[in-house]
């Protein structure tokens, strides 16, 4: 009875954990959106996606008001969207995008992450033909109204580049500059998107034996636990 208590206490605490680094991260992509193009998210796709995503996470209705409140605010807090591209162990390659109100402490902290572990941050540009930029959606298929045959041709006008299937998900790939296209047509499409986002895919996936990767590992959860860091893109097959 005693241990289950402190194994439940301890989830409990670790989710909370979890919860209290991933709301700012995701109130801030929020505020940068609301600046960016308006806090009326119908008018403000970029806005409208935030959203999603974030009560995807069950992010408190509170914390996203107040996320789209600080845009409109004269705090004199500026976030800004930073990316910082890097080499690890085994020579495996790291994209890193971040957003900040202090550029200096952030390129800081991941350079530190970086040089402990023999690591070296690379100058800007050095990746970027290593990698793809693509628009992904995914949502469960009992989202899905017609068949897979009817959902592709639908896309395809959008920018549909690749429609994949995992388990229960389905998962659509486009260019990045299709994303508003293909985020208004699943929307006329009265499909429920469960998670939108602009991912770096690699160009020519690495194999890590697992040794290696528990290296790789070590170090992308360090530095994706930095409250500014917002996503972790690497050439791992």
């Amino acid at each position: 009875m005693g241990r289950a208590f402190e194994y439940r206490r301890a989830a409990k605490e670790k989710r909370w954990d979890k919860m209290s680094k991933l709301f700012p991260k995701l109130g801030k992509l929020i505020t940068i959106a609301a600046k960016e193009g308006g806090a009326d998210p119908e008018m403000n796709a970029k806005l409208r996606t935030a959203i999603t995503n974030a009560k995807a996470q069950n992010m408190p209705k509170d914390n996203i008001d107040a996320a789209i409140k600080r845009a409109l605010g004269k705090d004199g807090v500026v976030i800004t969207e930073v990316n910082y591209e890097a080499k690890g162990p085994h020579g495996v390659l790291l994209f890193i995008e971040c957003a900040t109100d202090n550029p200096t402490r952030t390129v800081a902290n991941v350079k530190s992450y970086i040089n402990k572990i023999g690591g070296q941050l690379l100058q800007n540009g050095s990746l970027e033909f290593m990698f793809s930029r693509k628009a992904v959606f995914e949502f469960p298929k009992s989202h899905l109204h017609m068949d897979r045959e009817e959902l592709e041709l639908a896309l395809i006008d959008a920018g549909l580049e690749e429609l994949d299937e995992q388990g229960e998900t389905l998962y659509v790939y486009g260019d990045y500059t299709q994303f508003g296209s293909l985020s208004s047509t699943l929307e006329e499409l009265k499909i429920d998107v469960t998670k939108a986002s602009l991912q770096r895919i690699a160009n020519t996936p690495v194999e890590f034996s697992e040794e290696q990767l528990a290296d790789i590992e070590k170090l992308i959860d360090r530095i994706e636990d930095d409250d500014d860091v917002q996503a972790v893109f690497t050439n791992i097959a």
